[in-house]
């Protein structure tokens, strides 16, 4: 448990209920705030030590440690928190299921220091933990079947090693991984890449990225479109079998 927290609602005399009443979430998402490694979301975490009566590195110094980019952090907090995510990655295997090798060769071509490259890797590879926590998210992924064979300067261990991890976190009980096969020709996800994840309180928040800026989308008629294209994703996407097994050949076709 986060102590400094727990300490400072005891002083105070708050509850999960009253925090919960007051910052405006679900009391179940406010009683996670007294659990180690577990924050606020940007949006929530000034108000929730201004109520407490702490300041927020008090409570949780790692928000200020973490080396995800500024522009990527408040996603990162709803990523966290969500209990489902939808992923659809047309060029890219997902952040959540990349190897330290794969995210590295994202990389590549970027005005980054090796350093700052190896620590953006780490923060990436850091927001998996969410998947092996005791109650993980259920990610639903689904991707165009060029991510497969898409390699860096024929680095063939590389994809070997990203696809048979893929085959590997295809078979977890809160992983579904589905791959939209070549053969389906022009299709809704051609528009681009986007995340839907469902919060605790029920709410659904979209991630949409581009080649300027990653966008979150909150508003409700906005995040209806993307679900409708989700829809249409999944519907021309092989089955979670066929996908497994289309994974597995190109894992050895890497060989």
């Amino acid at each position: 448990m986060n102590r400094a927290v727990q300490a400072a609602m005891t002083e105070s005399g708050h509850t999960a209920d009253s925090l919960a009443a007051q910052v405006g979430v679900d009391p179940k998402t406010a009683a996670k705030w007294a659990s180690k490694g577990r924050i606020p979301q940007t949006r929530h975490r000034a108000r929730v030590a201004q109520i407490l009566g702490r300041n927020v590195d008090e409570l949780w110094p790692d928000a200020l440690k973490r080396r995800e980019p500024a522009w990527f952090r408040p996603w990162a907090e709803i990523e966290r928190e969500a209990l489902s995510l939808r992923s659809f990655q047309l060029a890219w295997v997902p952040g959540l299921l990349q190897t330290k090798a794969y995210a590295l060769a994202t990389l590549v071509g970027e005005a980054l220091t090796p350093a700052e490259a190896d620590g953006l890797a780490e923060a990436r590879l850091g927001r998996q933990s969410i998947l092996r926590r005791e109650r993980p998210p259920l990610l639903v992924a689904v991707i165009d079947e060029g991510v497969l064979w898409r390699t860096l300067d024929g680095d063939r261990a590389l994809m070997r090693e990203q696809c048979e991890q893929l085959a590997e976190q295809a078979a977890l009980p809160n992983v579904s991984l589905f791959v939209v096969p070549a053969d389906v020709g022009m299709y809704s996800g051609l528009g681009g890449p986007f995340t839907i994840a469902e919060m605790p309180e029920g709410a659904r928040v979209g991630h949409v990225d581009s080649q300027a800026q990653a966008q979150i989308i909150d508003r409700a008629a906005d995040v209806a479109t993307l679900d409708r294209r989700w829809e249409r994703i999944r519907g021309v996407a092989l089955s979670r079998a066929q996908s497994l097994e289309l994974i597995r050949e190109a894992a050895a076709s890497w060989t």
